[in-house]
């Protein structure tokens, strides 16, 4: 297990219940779980590790900016949150960002929460949602694509500005030891490389254990 797992699976065991899992290489998790005091010298550290052959005019300028981010994410109550970055032959890189929430839940059998999770997503003839049967568990999927078009100022009609397109998946995975719902979420701009991210989710899937 190579040491952003490690961190990862420590600060997510401190949660009530316990959730490990493992990404692979490539993802830098911001430090959402640390004080508001040790905010300003976590993203210090958080954009070291993120730009690696930077320099303190980089890093500096660049720490404000995650420091803030990270206190987003920490008020929105996320568990985890990390950005993926990985080169590509040639120029240029994928990227994505990844987040964990634990949600409430009522339920007392995962299934009937699979179950009632599935109905509730299919009624939005945008989300593609399945159910998946994963080794911890049930869970459902729920994909959405986006079409954003780029407001270029000066340039050609409407119809034939430049577009971009997003990809969303989330997992919802029902709790089997206690009340809650963690939902996995990941959104790239990436779509070239749009099937490794999907593996790439299935495979952190996989590695779910609730009993760390």
């Amino acid at each position: 297990m190579n040491d952003l797992a490690e961190l990862i699976n420590d600060r997510v065991a401190r949660t009530i219940p316990p959730l490990a899992f493992v990404v692979p290489d490539g993802f830098h998790a911001l430090p959402v779980d640390v004080t508001a005091e040790e905010r300003s010298a976590a993203a210090q550290e958080f954009v070291r590790g993120l730009y690696p052959e930077g320099d303190t005019e980089l890093w500096d300028s660049a720490a404000p900016y995650y420091e803030h981010v990270t206190a987003t994410m920490a008020t929105a109550g996320l568990a985890f949150s990390a950005l993926g970055i990985f080169g590509q032959e040639g120029e240029g890189v994928a990227h994505c960002s990844l987040t964990v929430a634990f949600l409430r839940s009522s339920h007392t059998d995962t299934d009937a929460a699979a179950q009632g999770t599935l109905a509730t997503l299919a009624e939005d003839p945008l989300n593609d949602a399945r159910r998946l049967d994963l080794p911890c568990g049930p869970a459902v999927s729920c994909v959405t694509l986006r079409e954003l078009a780029l407001d270029v100022e000066q340039g050609p009609p409407a119809e034939e500005q430049p577009k971009l397109v997003t990809g969303q998946i989330q997992v919802y995975v029902p709790f089997p030891t206690g009340p809650y719902m963690a939902v996995f979420t990941l959104d790239t701009a990436s779509m070239r490389y749009w099937g490794e991210f999907c593996d790439m989710v299935t495979a952190i899937l996989q590695t779910l254990d609730f009993t760390a």
